[in-house]
């Protein structure tokens, strides 16, 4: 017992010495153990990490393409280069980095090259993004169309902005959804809600897609109705005339059909942007 006191002591008084003449190099060389252990960050997020996100973020050019196609739809790299104010060879570069990282998709039709964001996802993410710093809307005529922007717009395949807020409260005040916050469900009563809307539900819900989601808004910081349901819905709404979008914006125009549809839903007029 005595003999294994003092083998521990020496041991003990070893690692300590050993510890205290390069204690950074051993804690490195235990924690960077690479080769054998997989990485939590590749676990946890796969091949382009958080850190690599924010470095495709970080430029304000390829922020400004990803914002450019938040409307939904594809564009090709020449507009794409025309809305960040890039020459071609800049945009491309730009293009390649986020097709890579794989915010971007790409298809060709002919010679020409059109690229969409990859996923719904993105689009949720970069709205939230927004949303949690203190940017204002701006607006690319500078004729009052930061209040159009602030009032209705489309992010990426649903509706934004203040309209979609008071729909989403509407819609929780009536029963159609049920709350808290961005946790939203669709209520038995909403089934039927939208059914009479000529929405089918379940049809969406057998979608690869998340059925319904609560997407926190840019401009007002609260959640709006994405997912699915919120896509059918923005759909619903266009072919009905009801909305409809602008040029070189995400803004939308809401015609008097859809002032008057939406009255119906809300209870009170929507405020007209200055």
């Amino acid at each position: 017992m005595a003999l294994n006191s003092v083998s521990f002591s020496l041991v003990s008084w070893r690692l300590t010495a050993t510890l205290s003449v390069a204690p950074a190099s051993m804690f490195h060389a235990i924690v960077n153990c690479r080769g054998r252990v997989a990485s939590y960050t590749a676990s946890m997020f796969g091949k382009y990490t958080i850190a690599e996100l924010g470095g495709l973020l970080s430029d304000p050019s390829r922020v400004e393409i990803l914002t450019y196609l938040m409307d939904g739809s594809r564009h090709s790299a020449g507009a794409l280069a025309a809305a960040a104010s890039l020459s071609p060879q800049a945009a491309s570069a730009h293009l390649t980095k986020l097709t890579r990282g794989g915010l971007l998709r790409m298809t060709r039709s002919g010679r020409t090259r059109l690229f969409e964001l990859s996923r719904p996802e993105i689009g949720y993410m970069l709205e939230a993004l927004g949303a949690t710093t203190h940017a204002q809307p701006q607006g690319g005529d500078g004729n009052g169309s930061a209040d159009a922007i602030r009032l209705a717009r489309s992010c990426y395949d649903h509706l934004a902005g203040r309209l979609a807020i008071l729909l989403t409260k509407a819609w929780v005040e009536r029963g159609v959804l049920r709350g808290p916050g961005a946790a939203l469900e669709l209520t038995p009563a909403g089934e039927q809600w939208f059914a009479a809307h000529g929405i089918d539900t379940f049809a969406l819900r057998c979608q690869r897609r998340a059925f319904l989601r609560g997407c926190i808004d840019w401009t007002e910081r609260q959640p709006h109705v994405g997912g699915a349901l919120g896509a059918a819905w923005f759909q619903h709404c266009e072919a009905r005339q009801w909305i409809s979008r602008t040029k070189a914006t995400r803004a939308l125009r809401i015609s008097d059909a859809g002032r008057q549809a939406f009255r119906q839903v809300l209870g009170f007029d929507i405020p007209r942007p200055a």
